[in-house]
C-alpha cells in the first residue's frame, strides 16, 4: 500500500513540476515554486528526487514519455516505411496544444548548465533519431526510398524539424504549422527520392 502511494505521489509531483516549469521556465522555477503548487514541503521533493537538477531532468522525461509511447506505437504498427515516416513527422512537429515543445526548447537551453538535464534531453533526442533512421533504412531496403547516407539524412531532417518547430513555437506569427509541414515535406521528399505529395 505504501509503495503504491509512493508511486502515485511521485507521478503527481512530476506532473505538477511540468506544469510549473512550462509556465515559468527552467531558469525561473525554484523547488519552492513546485512544492507550493503541489501542496507539499521542499523536503518531500528532495526525498523523492534528491536534487533540483534530478527533479528537472525527471520532470522533462515524464513530459516526453507520452510522445515516446506514441513513437513506439508507430514503430510497432507494421505500416509501410512511408506510412511510418508520415506518422513520425506529424508526431514530432508541434500541434499547438501540447506543452512538450515549449519544455523541449527550454530544456535544451538549460542543459548547458544542468548535466542531469543534458543527459536526459540527449537520450530523448537519440531515441527520435534512431526511430527516424530505422524508418529510412527500411524504406531504402524495400526500394521506396533512395538514400545513400541514412545517417546524414536523419540529421538533416531532424535538424530541420527542430529549427522550424522552434520558430512555430516561439514566433507563431512568423511561420504557420501548415507552412512548416510544406517545407518539411518538400525537404524530406528530396532527401528520400519521393514526391512531396507522398508525405501528406
Amino acid at each position: 500500500m505504501t509503495r503504491g502511494f509512493g508511486r502515485l505521489r511521485r507521478e503527481d509531483l512530476l506532473r505538477t513540476a511540468c506544469d510549473v516549469i512550462a509556465a515559468r521556465g527552467f531558469g525561473h522555477t525554484r523547488t519552492a515554486d513546485i512544492a507550493q503548487a503541489a501542496g507539499v514541503s521542499q523536503a518531500l521533493l528532495f526525498y523523492h528526487f534528491e536534487t533540483k537538477e534530478k527533479l528537472f531532468a525527471q520532470a522533462f522525461s515524464y513530459a516526453a514519455q507520452l510522445d515516446l509511447e506514441a513513437l513506439a506505437k508507430i514503430e510497432e504498427s507494421g505500416g509501410s516505411p512511408l506510412d511510418r515516416l508520415r506518422a513520425l513527422i506529424r508526431l514530432y512537429a508541434p500541434t499547438g496544444k501540447s506543452k512538450s515543445w515549449a519544455l523541449w526548447i527550454d530544456a535544451r537551453a538549460e542543459s548547458m548548465r544542468n548535466p542531469e538535464l543534458e543527459e536526459t534531453s540527449r537520450g530523448i533526442g537519440l531515441r527520435w533519431r534512431q526511430a527516424l533512421r530505422a524508418v529510412i533504412e527500411d524504406g531504402v531496403r524495400s526500394g521506396l526510398f533512395v538514400c545513400d547516407d541514412p545517417e546524414g539524412t536523419t540529421w538533416r531532417i531532424i535538424s530541420l524539424l527542430d529549427g522550424l518547430s522552434t520558430q512555430v513555437t516561439v514566433h507563431r506569427r512568423v511561420l504557420s504549422r501548415a507552412r512548416m509541414a510544406e517545407l518539411v515535406g518538400a525537404a524530406t521528399a528530396r532527401e528520400l527520392g519521393v514526391f512531396p505529395a507522398d508525405l501528406l
